[in-house]
């Protein structure tokens, strides 16, 4: 063994061996696809000259970090200097940090709804946000039917980080001087706090809008060759004075908008949610008339034709000056419906689309906090439409997204605290809500009181020890049949009926769907030992609860 060990020696420091290769072709070895990173420290530890190789020039750990985590290489610049080897081993440390996390948040928060300070965890890692974001996403795209547990509590942390994120955002976005402010920027931050898991971002909305802009100017290179709005910049704050010249434009913009596009109001399904995000928007091509008119606003913007948003009641419009800039006469301005294709209309004729008078003030321009007003008071509107799951979760973010807004309105802080002792979750948050009620507005302290006691009782009970224990259903016919509480529950031939459910008590169980249904279900999952052609299950964690 030593002489063969000896032999190995002579071969690694001969000119024959590893070592004796030029640095060019021992990167190309390291960076192999085939050698993990794992194979790669193991080849640093083995030799000083390969450990230089592979740590020295950072182009091994760059080649590396970038097979393993690809969608991150986004935030560096090609140009950039990096020390890829510190910053692989952050982004490894980072991930094992999440996922030990991510475990311990299903061991803590199995019996009841994750709290506000149960996120304090999540706030504490070390590492870059975009590092933590990147594991979270990782986990929730591990293969579909495994790790349901893990994918609950990654998908809720996820959420928080990022409206954490998008939230800071728009606060710095409102924090900012009026004339510095776009719209279409704090329309995207709407979208993206109410739907935190979609892959939504103001670049993407823009090359779409974008793309839309380069439509019109190619109709108008066609018709009008000479048009000043074919050069003008996009998003630019120079404006066409020409009335003509502005009236080809919007032709051109309703021809592409509503006929070539396809473009249109959503009649058919006008309260759905999906209406008011932007995104949505661009992809169906239905929209509400807030949402259309931010569309077509921007577009008009990019092409050098200046459109006013009107917070019309219950019909958003644009409005297109005809006289002098500036003019507060009302008759002086025509009024264009992105909901009915662009159609414009006089004063007079708005008043027909709601079937009453209005007062004049309901004709003038708003501002772009205003407009964001109206969005977030239509998705507060929404949720309380109808009173599941997905109408509470939209309610809150709207609650959010409008004290955000206006930090200090009593109303709505009253309305947020209500819906939290109601859906039962974050008691702590509700004592800090109306603690802040407390002080905007004293004279609240009669019913503030009465709510901070039921509120302390609610955190008594929710913080009372019970024995957690394996559930079994007391009919002899499914003894055999048992689920741990914090368990996520997936049903593999009904999953539009059984989605994923975490399990807190048998009651719950039962009350999620039909009885009937549920138990023939537990019966089958009884049966599928026997028989493969049957399929249902509950799926364990790696970990044992008790």
């Amino acid at each position: 063994m030593a002489e063969v060990g000896a032999a190995g020696g002579a071969e690694m420091e001969g000119d024959g061996g590893l070592t004796g290769l030029p640095e060019e072709v021992l990167e190309q070895i390291f960076c192999h696809p085939s050698l993990s990173y794992v194979d790669v420290v193991s080849i640093c530890l083995s030799c000083k000259k390969l450990q230089e190789v592979c740590q020295g020039r950072s182009t091994v750990w760059k080649h590396k970090f970038r097979q393993r985590w690809p969608t991150l290489i986004k935030y560096y610049r090609t140009t950039e200097t990096r020390n890829w080897w510190k910053e692989y081993r952050t982004r490894h440390s980072t991930g094992w940090q999440v996922r030990k996390m991510v475990d311990t948040f299903s061991k803590r928060f199995f019996t009841r709804e994750v709290p506000v300070h149960g996120f304090k965890d999540v706030e504490a890692l070390d590492g870059p946000f975009r590092f933590i974001e990147d594991e979270l996403v990782s986990i929730l795209n591990m293969d579909e039917r495994k790790y349901l547990t893990w994918k609950y509590y990654a998908r809720k942390i996820l959420c928080f980080l990022r409206q954490q994120d998008i939230m800071e955002t728009l606060k710095e976005f409102l924090s900012s001087p009026p004339e510095q402010q776009k719209l279409i920027e704090g329309v995207v931050l709407i979208d993206q706090y109410c739907n935190p898991l979609a892959d939504t971002s103001l670049e993407n909305v823009l090359l779409q809008l974008n793309s839309i802009t380069e439509e019109v100017k190619k109709v108008l290179r066609l018709t009008k060759s000479s048009h000043p709005s074919i050069t003008a910049e996009r998003d630019g704050e120079v404006f066409i004075d020409d009335l003509e010249l502005q009236q080809q434009v919007l032709d051109v913009m309703n021809c592409v908008l509503y006929k070539q596009l396809k473009f249109r109001g959503d009649e058919d399904d006008y309260y759905n949610p999906m209406n008011s995000y932007i995104h949505q928007v661009l992809r169906t091509k239905k929209g509400i008339p807030i949402t259309l008119c931010v569309v077509y606003s921007t577009i008009g913007k990019n092409l050098g034709v200046r459109l006013e948003p009107v917070s019309f009641p219950s019909h958003f419009l644009l409005r297109w000056c005809q006289k002098v800039e500036g003019s507060t006469d009302i008759l002086d301005y025509v009024y264009i419906d992105a909901f009915d294709n662009g159609k414009t209309c006089t004063a007079k004729e708005c008043e027909h689309l709601i079937g009453h008078q209005v007062a004049a003030n309901f004709y003038s321009s708003v501002t772009i906090k205003d407009v964001l007003f109206r969005m977030v008071t239509n998705l507060f509107h929404l949720g309380k439409r109808e009173g599941n799951d997905q109408s509470y979760q939209l309610l809150r973010n709207a609650l959010d997204l409008y004290l955000t807004l206006a930090p200090d309105d009593v109303e709505y802080l009253m309305l947020q605290g209500r819906l939290y002792f109601h859906l039962g979750i974050n008691p702590e948050k509700v004592l800090d809500i109306l603690q802040h009620i407390q002080a905007v507005d004293p004279l609240q302290h009669g019913v503030v009181g009465h709510l901070v006691q039921l509120t302390l009782r609610q955190i008594a009970r929710k913080y009372e020890t019970t024995k957690v224990q394996v559930k079994r259903h007391t009919d002899e016919k499914y003894r055999k049949i048992e689920f741990s509480v914090g368990l996520i529950m997936k049903h593999k031939r009904c999953e539009d009926s059984f989605p994923c459910k975490k399990i807190k008590n048998w009651n719950e169980l039962v009350n999620f769907a039909n009885r009937g249904k549920i138990l023939r279900m537990l019966e089958i999952s009884t049966k599928y030992r026997k028989c493969r052609k049957h399929s249902a299950s509950v799926e364990r964690d790696r970990y044992t609860l008790s």
